[in-house]
């Protein structure tokens, strides 16, 4: 692999952060979750500061780079120089997120069309498939108010999330938050398979319902958070190494 110097004005551990969530990005491109140059993946910066680091608003997901990742404060101002902006929709109700959940080092939002429409249901997630089981009790609404551009939303996104992890925009799409950014990937693409299977079998009949215990056990015995798989790093790190082999210039 070609051999990517961390650059100078970057910490160890900010460089590492970069990297990763740029991968990621890159990942969203691979499985078709990008939305041109819109939506975002946000991710905690290591260190003492409340710095963040999201996508630069102008690039499709595969020209996102380690380098060219923008590093915010709490109230989405550029920290240090960034030849981009971002987009002021990306930290709307990410910042308020990132802000009061002491946990939510990541937080990513898709427009993916099986997601979408799913939130455009007026039941929503339909917890009788085996990736919808995983997710059960962990999934919360919030109502369609438009284009995520004021602030003021940001609080009452996150009163609707109650704590959850999943929250489902209505009308609109997911919002995924977790600690870390493989668990935060883990629980979209629980989302994301879930919704394709829901919208793969509701035009074909009544759906088989789980039963509670079932559900439960399921929440409990997922190996996307299990210590013992990685808590979701080792499936990232498996997606990554795809990326490594497609394009690793991510890493620039």
């Amino acid at each position: 692999m070609t051999a990517f110097p961390r650059p100078e004005r970057f910490s160890e551990a900010e460089w590492a952060a970069r990297v990763k969530l740029a991968a990621c990005y890159r990942i969203f491109a691979h499985l078709g979750w990008a939305e041109l140059i819109y939506n975002h993946i946000s991710l905690r910066v290591p260190g003492p500061d409340p710095h963040f680091l999201i996508n630069p608003f102008g690039l499709h997901y595969t020209e996102v780079t380690a380098s060219n990742l923008v590093k915010v404060d709490i109230d989405g101002h550029i920290v240090g120089h960034s030849d981009w902006p971002i987009n002021p929709a990306g930290f709307t109700f990410h910042g308020a997120i990132h802000a009061t959940l002491p946990d939510a080092h990541c937080v990513m939002h898709v427009h993916t069309t099986p997601t979408m429409a799913v939130c455009c249901l007026q039941d929503g997630l339909s917890f009788t498939n085996f990736y919808a089981a995983q997710l059960y009790g962990q999934v919360a609404y919030h109502d369609f108010e438009g284009i995520t551009v004021h602030l003021e939303e940001g609080a009452r996104i996150l009163a609707s999330s109650q704590g959850k992890p999943v929250l489902l925009l209505r009308n609109h799409g997911p919002v995924v938050i977790g600690p870390t950014l493989a668990q935060a990937f883990n629980r979209m693409w629980l989302v994301q398979r879930a919704c394709e299977v829901q919208m793969a079998s509701q035009p074909m009949g009544a759906l088989q319902p789980i039963s509670e215990a079932a559900l439960q056990a399921c929440v409990r015995d997922s190996l996307n958070f299990n210590p013992n798989f990685g808590a979701g790093e080792d499936s990232f790190a498996a997606m990554q190494r795809l990326i490594d082999r497609i394009d690793p210039g991510y890493r620039a």
